[in-house]
């Protein structure tokens, strides 16, 4: 054990004129500035606290490795979530789920409503509607299968989505044709 009055001369002789590089050095490394006193002065106690003990061989080399442990322990702690953060983000996440589960809820409602519009269609219409939307055939492919024209597909189609649109925003969902153009005589 070092007596008080050795431990105040290695302090003053040997740890104060380090002060200004130390500080230097704690300023590059720490993100906080209002910090640095604070710092310094934990690196001075903890210096005192362990030559108490002996007194260190290479005094410049000690001092340094402190701070430099000091600030490792503490960009370690400013990494590390607090309780109160994580618990916070549960309750997040927990409303993020019931926020999706009110989307799925709604969705699903919106199938119900499009299978009831879909039910709605003549057999033809609902049948070009399915092909198209649904299985996703090209307008030739759908025309092939149905064995009909590709202006047939594309008519129907129209109309359909047209009804099912209708149908989805309230309506009756019933097929409205327009009436045919008159058709000018050629002569």
């Amino acid at each position: 054990m070092i007596d008080d009055a050795t431990l105040k001369v290695w302090f003053c002789s040997e740890v104060l004129p380090l002060e200004a590089a130390l500080s230097r050095y704690i300023r590059r490394n720490c993100s906080s500035l209002e910090d640095i006193v604070d710092l310094r002065q934990e690196i001075y106690e903890r210096a005192l606290k362990g030559a108490s003990e002996a007194l260190p061989d290479h005094s410049q080399r000690y001092v340094y490795t402190i701070a430099r442990n000091l600030l490792i322990n503490r960009a370690k702690r400013e990494r590390i979530i607090s309780f109160e953060l994580v618990a916070d983000l549960g309750d997040l996440d927990q409303d993020v789920d019931l926020f999706v589960a009110e989307r799925q809820l709604i969705a699903r409602d919106e199938l119900r409503r499009a299978q009831a519009g879909m039910a709605v269609l003549p057999a033809r219409c609902r049948e070009v509607v399915w092909l198209r939307k649904v299985e996703g055939l090209s307008t030739r492919e759908a025309a092939e299968r149905l064995g009909v024209g590709l202006d047939t597909i594309e008519r129907q189609l129209t109309l359909g989505m047209r009804a099912l649109a209708d149908f989805m925003l309230g309506g009756s969902g019933k097929i409205k044709r327009t009436p045919a153009l008159p058709r000018r005589d050629r002569a």
